[in-house]
């Protein structure tokens, strides 16, 4: 939704798929400082919401939601009801890294962030599913070999031969703790 002459206008989404559409609506929407309608700066402390939001917000805020979208369209967020991508830790990364005072800096991944750290030390995430993880190749692979097992368990010799593996096992066992409860009952 747009602010253009104090009336909602939708967006439309074909309009922030390809780079230079999103260009072009960036340009169209934002006041950009030279063609902007306040002749200089307005003074943040004093100006009215609508000025601060056009003049400090927008600029920057807007290019960094169409970035989201191109990135969000990659990771198949549309496609999917779960993904990995969590898009308010891209929207914080991208802010962090475009931020004016910091365009000498090199690039910050997320969770080297200096605030984003002192945040999870106090509330740490739950990691995410390995179902998130793993890339559409890696989860037909284990899901293929799961199922290759699970046929080659149902096969009668196979069944055969874990009966008597387990057979096994529990015979050592209990001889085991024989021997270990016959040298308890010498020591005492």
């Amino acid at each position: 939704v747009s602010l253009e002459a104090g009336i909602l206008q939708p967006f439309h989404m074909e309009q922030f798929y390809s780079a230079p559409a999103a260009d072009t609506v960036v340009q169209q929407l934002l006041p950009i400082p030279e063609a902007a309608p306040f002749p200089e700066p307005p003074d943040p402390k004093t100006c009215s919401p609508r000025e601060y939001l056009e003049y400090y917000i927008f600029p920057v805020l807007l290019p960094g939601m169409a970035e989201l979208l191109h990135r969000a369209k990659e990771e198949k967020c549309f496609e999917r009801k779960r993904t990995k991508f969590i898009a308010c830790d891209f929207l914080t990364e991208w802010l962090y890294n475009k931020n004016p005072k910091r365009k000498d800096e090199s690039f910050t991944e997320f969770f080297s962030i200096p605030f984003v750290n002192n945040w999870l030390k106090d509330h740490p995430r739950p990691p995410i599913p390995l179902s998130l993880l793993l890339s559409e190749e890696e989860a037909s692979v284990v899901i293929q070999s799961f199922w290759r097992g699970y046929r080659v368990r149902c096969d009668s010799e196979i069944q055969e031969l874990r009966q008597w593996q387990k057979q096994l096992r529990e015979d050592k066992n209990i001889f085991k703790r024989v021997k270990e409860f016959w040298t308890k009952q010498e020591a005492k």
